[in-house]
């Protein structure tokens, strides 16, 4: 990599991690393929895992990065890059919504409805009642984005699951991250980023009032 593509030290960055994004990751050092991260260490990611690095390539965009963690000392993470960097419009990072239904289906399973917490074009937070999922499972997403219905393959990437407990036991919350598969529609996918638009937009005007 060039020294000219690499976040600045001192510069924060977006990392990702088992499907989960962390904004606010500060650059200690980066040189040649190799960067040092320091961050909170309820995010730190384990010595082996595989990492997204997301860093300002204005005027087009960010640029997107993989790499592997190589070493974690204390809040500092070294991440060694794999492959060279993308640069990605700033439109594939719009993410938002929230409330919207979703269907969740997998072959010989019933069907399980359960609310979005927020959403991309490529992924989504949602979560379900009394349904049993693995990190890996694989399954189709049918979410309702306004008046329309887009339906995509998913892999689940991160999942919580808690029983509730108090004042008696109850049913099992689940949250779940999913990366929707590559091979998905685009015009799927710009629906879904038009709804994301409309969705801030309004948002914003509202807080205007």
């Amino acid at each position: 990599m060039s020294a000219s593509s690499l976040p600045p030290d001192g510069s924060f960055i977006e990392m990702t991690s088992y499907g989960e994004t962390h904004p606010e990751v500060r650059v200690v050092h980066a040189s040649g393929t190799v960067v040092t991260l320091s961050l909170a260490k309820a995010h730190l990611p384990p010595t082996n895992s595989t990492v997204q690095l997301r860093w300002a390539a204005a005027p087009r965009g960010r640029y997107a990065q993989d790499g592997y963690v190589v070493s974690v000392d204390g809040n500092r993470v070294e991440v060694h890059f794999t492959g060279q960097p993308a640069i990605m419009q700033s439109r594939s990072f719009v993410r938002g919504g929230g409330g919207e239904p979703v269907v969740l289906s997998r072959p010989g399973e019933a069907d399980a409805i359960g609310v979005v917490h927020d959403m991309s074009e490529r992924a989504v937070r949602a979560h379900f009642t009394d349904v049993q999922l693995r990190p890996g499972d694989e399954m189709t997403l049918s979410i309702h984005v306004g008046d329309e219905l887009v339906a995509f393959p998913a892999t689940a990437f991160k999942v919580n699951s808690l029983r509730q407990q108090v004042p008696f036991p109850g049913p099992l919350s689940v949250e779940m991250v999913a990366v929707f598969d590559d091979e998905q529609e685009e015009s799927q996918a710009r629906v879904i980023r038009r709804y994301i638009m409309r969705h801030q937009m309004s948002h914003r005007n509202r807080s205007h009032d």
